[in-house]
């Protein structure tokens, strides 16, 4: 292969050298040539041409009894290696189908009953709440179906839901714990506000700071800093103390005189300058 360059380069050299010295024997010397500008005939392209497809048939306002014999013959698909279909079947039918989806809350595997809270959550009904925090509180069933129907139920409905949240809020699992803090930053209510703040206390360090974000999120108040990440029970007592103290006395204020500025309270998060991720 170099081989074939190097007789490539040498043969364009021996050419340009010829044809160089027999212009400079004939006493002539190479002009370089102009360039002319020419315009070439454009055409447009010829436009797409896309056949026509049929639209997606709507979903139906009321289900049929057929329509409902299938949605609950689907129940059982939505554990296996159909369960992304069926659930795409279930969110096109939409709100008519949520009873059907109900049922799968007391239904065996855990995973059926987890992929029928995410269908719910995404067809997006408020009707299923009361179903999504019964299943919440069921103590029976295992921690992470229990924490992601909290988590829609809050989505869906947060002041229905805030009741469960203050009952959960004493449960023995932290995770449920940790979720309770986690989703009362979207109930705006001054008992939400209050809930965290007995969170602050958890025996857990993440619950703690869990509830700590959230309760910034809601009060959007930054103060002098504590070492939340090193510290003990004992001082998330003290500092939930304080903070309720902080909470009464702006509530106060508030209802006195809204314009009233609150005093700053004695403990906050370490660097709330600016909104935190979600």
């Amino acid at each position: 292969m170099k081989a074939c360059v190097v007789w490539v380069m040498a043969g364009w050299v021996l050419a340009f050298g010829g044809a160089h010295a027999l212009a400079g024997d004939a006493g002539t010397s190479l002009i370089p040539g102009r360039l002319l500008p020419v315009q070439i005939p454009y055409q447009d392209p010829p436009e797409a041409e896309f056949p026509d497809i049929e639209r997606a048939t709507p979903a139906p306002e009321v289900l049929s009894e057929a329509e409902l014999k299938r949605a609950e013959a689907l129940l059982p698909l939505l554990e296996g290696r159909q369960e992304l279909y069926v659930i795409g079947e279930f969110v096109h039918l939409g709100t008519p189908v949520v009873p059907v989806l109900v049922k799968a809350l007391k239904m065996p595997g855990s995973r059926l009953r987890y992929n029928a809270i995410e269908t719910m959550s995404i067809i997006k009904d408020p009707w299923a709440v009361p179903y999504l925090l019964e299943a919440a509180r069921n103590v029976e069933d295992i921690t992470r179906i229990r924490a992601h129907a909290l988590r829609v139920a809050v989505r869906l409905a947060p002041l229905e839901s805030l009741a469960a949240l203050q009952e959960l809020a004493k449960d023995e699992h932290d995770t449920i714990r940790r979720t309770v803090a986690f989703e009362s930053r979207h109930v705006r209510h001054p008992e939400s506000v209050s809930l965290l703040i007995t969170l602050l206390a958890d025996q857990e360090r993440y619950v703690s700071i869990a509830a700590l974000e959230s309760f910034w999120r809601l009060t959007r108040w930054a103060g002098p800093s504590h070492d939340w990440q090193g510290s003990t029970q004992e001082q998330r007592i003290a500092w939930a103390k304080e903070w309720k103290a902080w909470w009464e006395e702006t509530l106060k204020r508030r209802k006195a005189d809204p314009e009233t500025t609150p005093p700053a309270p004695v403990s906050s998060w370490p660097e709330m300058k600016a909104p935190m991720p979600a």
